[in-house]
């Protein structure tokens, strides 16, 4: 039986218990599957890899240029750093089920 997640935000705690729940394995090693699956995504984007999860979304690096702006609280200008922003673009089959266009069904275990 496969549920959602409907309290406010969810944690990793809580998807690990939901997965768990869902294929039987035990916490510990449901952890460590999400654990390991988390930072593959973190590494591939620090390589400048993309990482597209078919029916889910995209994940992506954009690259910020370095440029100058006001710190709101003192109105002094300060200089931006270059750096990288990651990015995620949601698949249309997850566009549709956050609007209730269609019920995405869970894959068995």
């Amino acid at each position: 039986m496969c549920y959602y997640l409907t309290m406010g935000n969810v944690t990793k705690k809580d998807i690990v218990d939901a997965i768990a729940d869902r294929t039987g394995l035990t916490q510990v090693d449901t952890k460590v599957i999400v654990e390991c699956f988390l930072d593959s995504i973190a590494k591939s984007l620090r390589e400048g890899k993309n990482i597209e999860i078919r029916g889910f979304g995209r994940f992506k690096v954009k690259e910020k240029k370095a440029r100058a702006a006001r710190n709101p609280r003192t109105g002094e200008m300060v200089q931006i750093e270059a750096g990288f922003k990651p990015i995620f673009e949601a698949s249309k089959e997850l566009k549709a089920v956050l609007n209730g266009e269609k019920e995405k069904e869970a894959p068995k275990a």
